[in-house]
C-alpha cells in the first residue's frame, strides 16, 4: 500500500513539534525514513490538503476537531495518539483561586478540554 504523507513544516524548527518520524516511533514503527511526501508550510493548508484527498496529515486535535466531528476527516488510527510535550498553561496569582470568576473559568475550561478529548 502506498500513501502520501503530508508534512507540516510550520513549526519544524521547534524540536517538540510532532513530525511523522516521531509519530511513527510512538506507534512502534521507528526508522521508516518517511521524509518524502507533500510538504506544506501552513497548518491550515495541511488540513485542507487532507480534506482534498491529497494524502494523510498529522494534525493537532484542536485544529482538526471540527473536521473529525463532522466526518470530513477521520483518524487513521483511533488508538494511536501522539502526546506532544507542547502544552498550554493557565496561570494566575495564588489568591485568585478563591475568586468565583476564576473558579468558574477553571471549571468551564476543564469541561471544554474533556469535551475536545472525547
Amino acid at each position: 500500500m502506498h500513501a502520501t504523507l503530508i508534512h507540516d513544516l510550520t513549526m519544524e524548527a521547534h524540536k517538540s513539534f510532532p513530525t511523522w518520524n516521531k509519530w511513527l516511533e510512538s506507534a512502534g514503527l521507528a526508522n521508516l525514513g518517511v521524509r518524502s511526501g507533500l510538504q506544506i508550510n501552513n497548518s491550515a493548508a495541511v488540513l485542507q490538503a487532507a480534506l482534498e484527498g491529497q494524502g494523510i496529515a498529522l494534525a493537532r486535535s484542536v485544529m482538526a476537531y471540527d473536521d473529525i466531528k463532522s466526518g470530513r476527516l477521520v483518524r487513521l488510527f483511533e488508538r494511536v495518539q501522539y502526546k506532544s510535550p507542547l502544552a498550554y498553561y493557565v496561570v494566575y496569582r495564588p489568591e485568585g483561586l478563591k475568586l468565583p470568576k476564576i473558579l468558574a473559568f477553571n471549571e468551564w475550561l476543564m469541561e471544554e478540554v474533556t469535551y475536545i478529548e472525547n
